[in-house]
């Protein structure tokens, strides 16, 4: 005869999403206003877009750094495109602009190495880099934040290792 009503497999499982529908519910740091005006928020959201700031500026630099290393080694850039096309993207999600505005001097990427191998390895230094600081900083950002350059970071990684692969594959 087969059992019915409450089991003990089925007590636990409802326990156990119950435990973690508790769990994620309580992720999220509560917003604290200390001020009349909301000073820990003020401060929270400027933190917040000094944060995006920075990554944009990232993001911007190593885009131009992608499109030096294309343009210096034209055996590279079928390689580069697809992954200088998502920093751009990431440039995007960040808020940030593949430009200079006119009026303000863009920062000057590096010169790009003499040979496309050096110039892939030194870029994928780069990616490592930028990742790592992105890595670090979600420790400092609002959870959205946080989410959107963990995110970035992961495919910095990813970007990383793609260059690698693609300097030893290219020819000195």
């Amino acid at each position: 005869m087969r059992r019915t009503g409450t089991t003990r497999r089925s007590a636990l499982t409802a326990t156990g999403a119950f435990a973690l529908g508790a769990v994620l519910t309580g992720c999220g740091e509560p917003e604290t206003r200390t001020g009349p005006g909301g000073t820990d928020a003020r401060a929270a959201s400027l933190r917040t877009g000094a944060l995006r700031a920075a990554a944009a500026r990232d993001s911007a630099s190593l885009l131009s750094r992608y499109e030096q290393v294309a343009a210096a080694h034209p055996v590279t850039e079928p390689g580069l495109a697809p992954l200088g096309a998502t920093v751009r993207e990431h440039l995007a999600a960040l808020g940030g602009r593949a430009k200079a505005p006119s009026g303000s001097p863009a920062p000057a990427p590096p010169a790009a190495a003499a040979g496309a191998r050096a110039a892939l390895s030194g870029l994928a230094a780069e990616e490592r880099r930028v990742a790592d600081a992105r890595a670090a900083a979600l420790l400092s950002a609002e959870p959205e934040l946080a989410r959107l350059l963990a995110s970035i970071a992961a495919a910095g990684a990813a970007h990383a290792y793609l260059l690698t692969e693609l300097a030893k594959e290219t020819p000195a």
